[in-house]
């Protein structure tokens, strides 16, 4: 399934129950056009892994590139996305999003000692397992085990998944000292913060004619910062930024519906259809009418 975030750019996510809050995701890539996903956030953690191609994983500001055989642990509530650099089919990329408490119960004490700290901290935004380092060889060995459970769901799969993931915690907590940390700085949390509103801005009112000034007033700032906040987290203006969340939604709902394209045109906020044929053809190198006839 695509990513699919609400106003406020935290992915809609239905896990299997409340009582075993874990979501399976594999072959997300292949559904994401140009194999990139928007940036967005969840109250769970998150752990992907690179297959057969190389992945560009943005967690904050940083870029982190996943080679085959890698994985990647994300934190909770941080700001994310991923797309596809190398390889010449979609990567299958199996993800797991999960909350801590199907490990153990909030307010008790192993999620209180083991779970919280992770989750709490503010300089462990990541962890990556690389396929060639020792330290972690038993963590992607519990991953890998991870995945075939959730993929196969043979009789007591849940009580295996449950038991892989206490082990990958155990393990992060065992090696808590020797784990990269990276501390952000205020003016980094406070550009977080003010690209988080400005993208929730534009997420819920993607639609409308709104404009650069209504994007940096989401955030209560000037124009001129909300650019040095796009070009630092982004690397581009708030303009484009716009406009290609607006044409990621547009392939979506070329795929998904049977609007016309002058339709979802009008419904993405391009009040020109020729307008938005131009630019969806420069971002994805095919027209708009070739997503339904060629099945891009």
């Amino acid at each position: 399934m695509p990513v699919i975030v609400d106003q406020h750019m935290r992915e809609q996510i239905t896990h299997e129950g409340n009582l075993f809050p874990i979501s399976f995701f594999e072959n997300e890539l292949s559904e994401l056009p140009n194999r990139e996903g928007p940036l967005h956030w969840h109250p769970d953690f998150e752990i992907a892994r690179a297959e057969t191609g190389t992945l560009d994983y943005q967690v904050g500001q940083k870029h982190i590139l996943l080679q085959a055989g890698d994985s990647l642990f994300v934190n909770r509530t941080l700001l994310h996305s991923v797309r596809q650099v190398a390889g010449d089919l979609p990567d299958p990329m199996p993800v797991v999003v999960f909350s801590g408490t199907l490990i153990a119960p909030e307010t008790g004490t192993i999620y209180q000692k083991y779970i919280a700290p992770i989750a709490d901290c503010e300089s462990l935004p990541f962890v990556v397992f690389r396929q060639q380092e020792d330290w972690c060889r038993n963590i992607r060995c519990l991953v890998e085990d991870m995945f075939a459970n959730l993929k196969q769901r043979k009789p007591c799969y849940e009580m295996a998944v449950q038991r892989d993931l206490s082990g990958l915690f155990e393990a992060l907590y065992r090696h808590w000292d020797a784990l990269p940390k990276s501390q952000a700085t205020g003016i980094q949390l406070r550009s977080q913060v003010r690209v988080q509103k400005m993208l929730a801005y534009m997420y819920a009112h993607y639609a409308e004619p709104i404009t650069f000034a209504d994007i940096a007033a989401a955030a209560s700032i000037s124009r001129s910062e909300a650019a040095r906040c796009f070009h630092e987290y982004m690397d581009c203006s708030p303009v484009h930024a716009l406009i290609r969340y607006r044409l990621q939604t547009a392939h979506r709902l070329l795929h998904d519906t049977d609007l016309t394209v002058q339709e979802i045109s009008l419904a993405c906020g391009f009040r020109s259809t020729n307008y938005f044929g131009r630019q969806f053809r420069k971002i994805y190198g095919y027209t708009p009418g070739q997503v339904r006839n060629l099945g891009k």
